[in-house]
């Protein structure tokens, strides 16, 4: 990678940014004028080099979605202008920002990424990263790991390992791993900082990821040991949700009754203020379903629960910080919403996984793992044409469901996050 760029860079970055309107009705004209143009002396040339920065931010922050890839090649300066606070706030006023729901998936060859963009074309784009390149490595199934975002970078979270992934160029970093190993644990990031707990046998440890230091670092104890737990995070509070008993915390003196214990985990959430330092008061989901998914947006805590024959889906009012408008009654509130349009007296098992995350005011359901036509033929049902990779979207203004694309074939047991970019 060369340190400053040619004008060809500039002609090229010009094109990208301000296309000729007249292009269409003189093609011939517009070929001769750009060959006319990279012949000139180079006395007579602008280069890139030339431009300061604040005119160069400008100018990638019309660079298409597409090309950013692109742009980070170029020079080592525009690799570092990618990475700067102010090109993401200068495409953000330029619209060229989206909510764009990202799917990995890993296999022996290498690390899968699907992309769904929302008000863009409404399909699903694959990019394939080999093993080779993907730092020292992922290993195991993502359903085990869990998957945050903070801005563009996306943090892939395994059981000792992580890596960046850049939502811009789909570079892949490797980044420290966590103290304590963990499998199917909550993850959340609040102001900057990733927080993650549960999933460990031996520790009951809250743990916070500083992106800056590349460091993790023990911040608080959680009241409760989970596996398979589910995190979110609103207003300043990590919600550590569902999952089953794993170990013993320090807090339980004493001992619940086998049947009680898990209920108790599998249908509550714990919530750790992170700039008072300490735990909030836990909270019990409503009608005591088991916590199969859950994701946050504008305020609320979206929990989808399954009971012996049914699923509902319940919305949790996390707002502490502004408690008017938008609905619901003040912080700690639930509210049942409207369940997704799935098969009546479906009863989910290990086979069968969704994941949530938030899509501006929305909620997109996406099931990772298993075929609900499966469960069907189990139990002696008709199919419904419900195959692996089923997307839902919850539209919370409107309280309707609608289908999206499925998931590409080659994404399976896969986990999901949703980020600007």
């Amino acid at each position: 990678m060369s340190e400053s760029c040619h004008s060809r860079h500039f002609t090229w970055l010009m094109k990208s940014c301000f296309p000729n309107p007249q292009q269409h009705h003189h093609p011939q004209a517009q070929v001769q004028a750009q060959d006319q143009a990279l012949h000139l002396p180079i006395s007579h040339q602008t280069t890139i080099s030339s431009l300061p920065d604040d005119l160069l931010l400008e100018c990638l922050s019309r660079v298409s979605s597409s090309s950013l890839p692109s742009v980070s090649l170029v020079c080592r300066r525009w690799s570092h202008l990618l990475s700067s606070p102010a090109l993401y706030d200068l495409r953000r006023r330029n619209a060229s920002i989206y909510h764009t729901v990202f799917v990995f998936s890993v296999t022996e060859s290498g690390l899968f990424a699907a992309t769904l963009r929302f008000g863009h074309a409404y399909s699903w784009r694959t990019n394939f990263i080999p093993a080779g390149d993907c730092g020292e490595g992922f290993r195991g199934p993502l359903s085990h790991s869990r998957i945050s975002a903070i801005g563009r970078g996306i943090y892939i979270i395994g059981r000792r390992e992580m890596v960046r992934y850049d939502a811009w160029t789909g570079a892949v970093t490797a980044r420290a791993g966590m103290v304590f190993p963990r499998k199917k644990f909550a993850a959340a990031m609040v102001a900057g900082r990733i927080y993650v707990a549960g999933g460990a046998a031996r520790t009951s440890a809250l743990e916070e990821y500083d992106p800056v230091s590349d460091k993790w670092s023990v911040v608080a104890e959680a009241p409760r040991r989970r596996y398979g737990c589910i995190g979110a995070a609103v207003d300043g509070v990590v919600y550590v949700i569902g999952g089953l008993k794993i170990g013993a915390s320090e807090s339980e003196v004493v001992p619940l009754a086998s049947g009680a214990e898990a209920h108790v985990y599998a249908s509550s959430m714990d919530l750790y203020d992170v700039e008072a330092r300490g735990w909030l008061r836990s909270r019990a989901v409503p009608s005591g379903g088991c916590v199969v998914a859950a994701c946050a947006t504008a305020g609320f805590v979206y929990v989808l629960t399954s009971h012996a024959v049914e699923l509902s889906f319940w919305r949790f009012d996390a707002r502490r910080k502004a408690t008017t408008g938008g609905g619901g009654g003040g912080f700690g509130e639930w509210c049942r919403m409207k369940s997704p349009p799935l098969p009546a007296q479906v009863r989910l098992d290990s086979s069968v996984r969704f994941s949530c995350v938030s899509v501006g005011d929305a909620v997109a359901l996406i099931q990772v793992t298993g075929c609900i036509d499966d469960l069907l033929r189990r139990s002696g049902r008709s199919t419904r044409g419900l195959r692996e990779g089923l997307v839902l979207i919850y539209d919370a203004a409107a309280g309707e469901w609608s289908r999206g694309p499925d998931l590409p074939e080659v994404i399976r047991r896969a986990a999901c996050v949703s980020v600007e970019c």
